[in-house]
């Protein structure tokens, strides 16, 4: 691979990622925020809450961990056995940490719109051959077919990782005046062709540290909606963040103007008596004041938040409506009629039909294949393929929902 072209598509894939880092940190500070700063002026938990109930919906619609939500069938008779294969992928899945990771990726999906699952081999001998990591969207950067992963490492861990490595002399030598020096590395994966390199300034090919070629992606990147030309997803949170944002604000009003009618706003004649320092406004309170002066007294505001309530509550049903909250939640109601609950799966599929159909075609799809990969290679099963040998069979509850809905 030539590394000038490697680093004009790292450059490139900056550039792009560029203008989504400020709306993806807005969308997390209203859902999910991390600094003491950002909690303080978070007011509204409506987003914060509809979002997680949405990433919790999702975890259940699309992988339920109780129930069998994929399936291999034969295409033909010479085909491998595809339920040896089903029943290992199952297995090697439920033994791994896939279901307390995943729902991170549904997390990022419902609040970016783009969600990235990487998806590692074990090494021999581990309870599962399959391990996880849900890495953070401000750390990829996307190309059509290449993906750069950006972290910051120790020496010591990029020498652990990558064992084969050896470290230029100004490096050695940071390593060896501060073991914990972090480095900045950059996973690149090419369509299957790996690289990875410190950016630590000068070519890249000085700084190279792996090279590699793998089987299948690993970074299964997956989006909940994409508008023409772009590469990353759009999220409900990013739709709604015009109600969040106002709700917010809306709140954090009224917040003050209950201040205001819980303490009031006084005014005093400055008569030389009233010691404006030492008075305490709370019940039972005396002040004390000249005889024939009018004391302290409350000066009216002509603010009127009445209205707020109204806004407010009109605000939050926009926002719950976005985040699906007021449809999700009715599929399960067990006192619904046959024919209300076929409506109303009718509606669902209709919101997330689109959404569906991506998430088999960039996350359910590569998992099974990467997994069927894994596991073949390492002899667990035989070499099967989704394109000739078997069909992919999706059985979750959302597909369900789906084929209710057709018949």
């Amino acid at each position: 691979m030539n590394m000038q072209n490697l680093q004009k598509m790292y450059n490139t894939a900056l550039n792009v990622r560029a203008p989504w880092l400020k709306r993806w940190d807005e969308a997390r500070r209203y859902t999910v925020p991390t600094t003491d700063a950002e909690i303080a002026t978070l007011f509204d938990g409506t987003a914060a809450d509809a979002v997680d109930n949405l990433a919790a919906s999702i975890y259940t619609l699309l992988t339920p961990p109780e129930s069998l939500w994929i399936n291999l069938t034969r295409e033909s008779d010479m085909s491998p056995d595809p339920e040896i294969a089903t029943a290992a992928l199952r297995a090697n899945l439920n033994d791994s940490n896939f279901y307390t990771t995943i729902h991170q990726c549904y997390m990022d999906l419902c609040i970016y719109g783009t969600a990235c699952l990487f998806m590692a081999e074990n090494p021999i001998g581990a309870d599962s051959a399959f391990s996880f990591t849900a890495i953070p969207m401000p750390d990829i950067a996307i190309l059509p077919n290449a993906v750069f992963h950006t972290t910051t490492m120790t020496a010591s861990d990029v020498l652990n990782r990558y064992p084969t490595w050896t470290p230029t002399n100004e490096i050695r030598k940071k390593m060896e005046s501060d073991p914990d020096t972090p480095l900045r590395l950059v996973q690149s994966l090419i369509g299957l062709d790996f690289v990875a390199w410190l950016d630590v300034g000068g070519d890249i090919e000085n700084n190279i540290v792996a090279t590699g070629t793998f089987d299948t992606n690993p970074y299964l990147i997956f989006r909940w909606s994409v508008c023409s030309g772009e590469l990353y997803g759009r999220s409900p949170i990013q739709r709604a963040l015009p109600d969040i944002k106002t709700a917010n604000k809306v709140v954090e009003l009224v917040l003050k103007n209950a201040t205001i009618a819980v303490s009031g706003i006084w005014q005093a004649d400055d008569d030389g008596v009233i010691n404006l320092q030492n008075i305490n406004l709370t019940p039972g309170s005396i002040i004390p004041k000249a005889v024939g002066s009018s004391g302290l007294t409350p000066l009216h505001s002509g603010a009127d938040f009445d209205v707020s309530q109204l806004i407010l509550s009109d605000l939050r049903d926009r926002i719950r409506h976005t985040l699906l909250a007021d449809r999700l939640g009715l599929l399960s109601d067990r006192e619904m009629t046959a024919t209300e609950v076929l409506a109303r799966n009718a509606e669902m599929m209709r919101v997330l039909g689109a959404t569906y159909g991506r998430l088999l075609h960039e996350f359910i799809r590569p998992l099974c294949e990467r997994g069927l990969q894994i596991l073949s290679r390492r002899g667990t099963i035989e070499p099967i393929s989704l394109h000739s040998d078997a069909e992919l069979k999706y059985l979750a509850p959302i597909a369900i929902a789906t084929q209710d809905t057709v018949l």
